[in-house]
């Protein structure tokens, strides 16, 4: 049996990869938190900043520039909140996509995590 789910290899894939995940992050008890309450995102101006970054990432695009663990410092977040965040974006990447650049991605997101929560946990025990 053929796969009917697409790879991810444009523009309209990571907005729509985008835009069901933070979909997503809105309806999670614990990440609309941190996101909503805690951050009190402006969705107008993320949305657009984390299809650039993705765009950099996936497709090279090289249209994102900035320092994304920076806004993740002052955040109130643990192990336990990386953890729903990797869920969800893998669970979100598994309903939409399929493939060798799909596959890419979410190891990408699971280093990424990986990597901030390591980083704030060093920066958290320094204080």
């Amino acid at each position: 049996m053929q796969n009917s789910k697409p790879d991810l290899n444009s523009d309209q894939d990571i907005e729509l990869m985008v835009d069901s995940f933070y979909a997503k992050v809105n309806h999670d008890q614990l990440l609309s938190l941190v996101f909503n309450d805690f951050s009190k995102v402006d969705w107008n101006t993320h949305l657009p900043k984390m299809y650039r970054f993705w765009n950099t990432l996936i497709l090279g695009k090289q249209s994102y520039k900035g320092n994304p663990f920076a806004a993740h410092v002052p955040l109130p977040v643990d192990k336990t909140h990386f953890d729903r965040w990797v869920q969800l974006f893998e669970e979100n990447m598994d309903e939409l996509f399929a493939g060798d650049v799909a596959e890419q991605t979410k190891l990408r997101a699971r280093s990424i995590a990986h990597i901030f929560q390591s980083k704030l946990e060093y920066i958290n025990q320094e204080k």
